[in-house]
């Protein structure tokens, strides 16, 4: 005889529901501030080796080849996560068309990962980025 019946059953599932809901946003947040946090470092980063905004910084630390690729590709992934539309050439620069079974971050400059943050870019719709922009990423077209 089942312990939930009728009435008690539709509660329990509306309950569990909920729950169910109420944790996949709460993860949905701690994600998306981890992509913040991850962007504001590279920004920190990029901004204590080279002038100008996070933007300018993390393209002139993508092109600087002295900086080694793992480094490069996080400034690529950043790139993407804010969705500037200044980066695109750069970034364009770097997509070869050849798109690698497998591609290890730390030896070339990862095609994935340009072609994920131009597509980024391109679509102006980045789902996790209103949970962690604020006024330290806002930046004028004209820098």
């Amino acid at each position: 005889m089942p312990i939930f019946k009728g009435e008690n059953r539709k509660n329990l599932i509306s309950y569990l529901v909920g729950l169910g809901l109420i944790f996949c946003i709460f993860a949905f947040l701690i994600v998306s501030s981890q992509i913040g946090f991850g962007v504001k470092e590279r920004c920190q980063i990029a901004q204590k080796k080279y002038n100008g905004d996070c933007v300018a910084a993390l393209i002139k630390f993508l092109d600087d080849s002295e900086n080694d690729f793992r480094s490069r590709n996080s400034a690529v992934w950043a790139l993407g996560q804010l969705g500037d539309k200044r980066a695109l050439p750069t970034l364009d620069n770097y997509l070869t068309g050849e798109m690698p079974e497998r591609e290890p971050l730390d030896q070339s400059i990862s095609q994935y990962e340009v072609k994920k943050a131009i597509r980024l870019i391109e679509n102006e719709f980045n789902i996790s980025a209103w949970v962690w922009r604020d006024d330290d990423f806002q930046y004028s077209p004209e820098e």
